[in-house]
């Protein structure tokens, strides 16, 4: 027990630190969307395709608009935290009168102008409830991301455990009791207060003397360090959220519905490359002068991320179908051609998670600006495109389409700077996914259980890396056991 609590609440070394901040931010994540995906899974079968339609086009604009209470400072407050916590208490207090003074700002845009876009009433009945999301979830972002700087990724984990779990009970009991909509809504308020509130608790006397520590001189700089990374934020921010927010404007509420249903499934895995990002991120800041480290950081998480994103997307293109009717039932059957595009995006979206990051820990922010106009203006045009004749379908296709070119761009950008290799690491993960895929395909051409279908091709997957020795499985156990010879 001792040497457990060693390992999981001390920082001891670089690959030991990843190693518990990377099950920290897991744990706290996964579970926490897992039981989040409960509830939006019962709410789509309670509320069919229509309510459930008019809770994820409000839960869409909260989710767009979270992203202009941060913008980019979140990551700043932990960059340079990171490398000198004395600064943390100035950072908090200069970064805390910047986010209210944009929750003022966002607010006044939800409520004033969300109204010329949106045509359903019965979403336009929930935007007070949506403006009291985005300010809450926006502050306890904030309040986790200082714990960041710490390397002690334990306390935003508990932070978004103690959010979903009063998520999930208060909007069961809501739709138990008066199924709609806005009883959802209101269990996500309150969720996203209580979870603001215990972000804050650790960092109470900050509060004490928050004048004194404040720093006009703090402002410009934090602004202008911030405002890259934000663009790259938006970035993603529009790109999984206008979709519903355009299928809204061309096509009816059933179409967000179901389109949503498969999108749901997809950003339940796009937290992973965000998790290990963010583990790796606070190392790979503190490397940026050491090139031969530096790469060996990236290189090690784009294979752990290749290691997960190849056979999530293989298997869920084979089984697309039969996953949507195991969980949303028949009545969503026309997601599944959705879903199965959207599975196609694992491998650039984890790909360009810890290339972003990268670039940002060198201090190269400014070179994701590029990036993002093509992102932002790639899903926008593609998505006008497409969403008016083929609906749903259209935005998956755009989707897919918009997140290959950006991630070949980005690609190609770090490159110049450093000289990591990537498709030379992944080829026995290649040969692994393909032959379980054919197992897969197998199984299920036969009409095997889904659920078994997925753990036998996890199976068939790991146990053709070990026999191949592909190194992935080595860096794994090497975290595990705590050595330090990763590099």
């Amino acid at each position: 027990m001792k040497a457990l609590k060693s390992f999981f609440f001390e920082n001891k070394s670089d690959y030991q630190t990843i190693a518990k901040n990377t099950f920290w931010l897991f744990f706290g994540n996964i579970f926490s969307r897992l039981i989040r995906f409960a509830i939006l899974i019962y709410a789509a079968r309670i509320l069919g395709v229509s309510g459930w339609g008019v809770f994820s086009y409000a839960l869409s604009l909260a989710a767009f608009f979270t992203i202009f209470i941060d913008f980019g400072v979140n990551a700043i407050i932990t960059r340079e935290s990171s490398r000198d916590l004395s600064l943390q208490h100035q950072y908090f207090s200069t970064a805390l009168l910047i986010k209210i003074f944009l929750f003022v700002l966002v607010g006044f845009l939800i409520y004033f102008v969300s109204p010329l876009f949106i045509k359903q009433p019965e979403v336009l009945a929930l935007l007070p409830l949506v403006i009291l999301i985005v300010g809450f979830d926006g502050l306890r972002d904030f309040g986790a991301t200082l714990s960041r700087a710490w390397e002690k990724m334990e306390v935003e984990s508990f932070i978004q455990i103690i959010t979903n779990v009063l998520i999930v009970i208060v909007g069961f009991a809501a739709l138990y009791f008066l199924p709609s909509a806005k009883s959802l809504a209101i269990g996500y308020v309150i969720g996203t207060g209580v979870g603001m509130i215990v972000a804050f608790y650790p960092f109470r006397h900050y509060f004490k003397n928050i004048r004194g520590t404040f720093s006009n001189k703090l402002i410009k700089p934090i602004l202008a360090a911030s405002w890259p990374f934000g663009m790259m934020g938006l970035m993603g921010a529009l790109m999984l959220n206008t979709d519903t927010i355009m299928i809204g404007w061309f096509k009816d509420i059933n179409e967000v519905g179901y389109y949503s249903a498969a999108q749901r499934i997809a950003q339940l895995f796009y937290i992973i490359p965000t998790l290990i990002a963010t583990a790796f991120f606070p190392a790979m800041a503190k490397s940026k002068d050491d090139p031969i480290k530096f790469k060996n950081f990236v290189e090690k998480s784009l294979t752990a991320l290749s290691f997960i994103a190849l056979p999530l997307m293989v298997g869920g293109v084979l089984l697309a179908g039969p996953i949507i009717k195991l969980l949303y039932s028949s009545l969503y059957t026309p997601s599944i051609i959705p879903f199965i595009l959207m599975n196609l995006t694992y491998i650039p979206v984890f790909i360009s998670a810890v290339l972003g990051n990268a670039l940002f820990s060198l201090n190269q922010e400014k070179k994701l600006v590029s990036y993002v106009v093509l992102g932002i203006v790639g899903n926008f045009l593609f998505n006008l495109i497409l969403i008016p004749y083929f609906g749903g379908i259209g935005a998956a296709v755009s989707t897919v389409v918009n997140q290959v070119i950006i991630t070949i761009y980005l690609f190609r950008k770090i490159k110049k700077i450093s000289s990591f290799t990537y498709f030379e690491k992944i080829t026995k993960m290649l040969l692994a996914s393909l032959i379980m895929g054919i197992i897969v395909a197998i199984l299920n051409w036969f009409s095997i259980n889904v659920i078994i279908s997925i753990i036998a091709g996890m199976m068939v997957y790991v146990s053709v890396l070990a026999a191949l020795k592909d190194k992935s499985l080595e860096t794994v156990k090497l975290i595990i056991q705590r050595k330090n010879n990763l590099l």
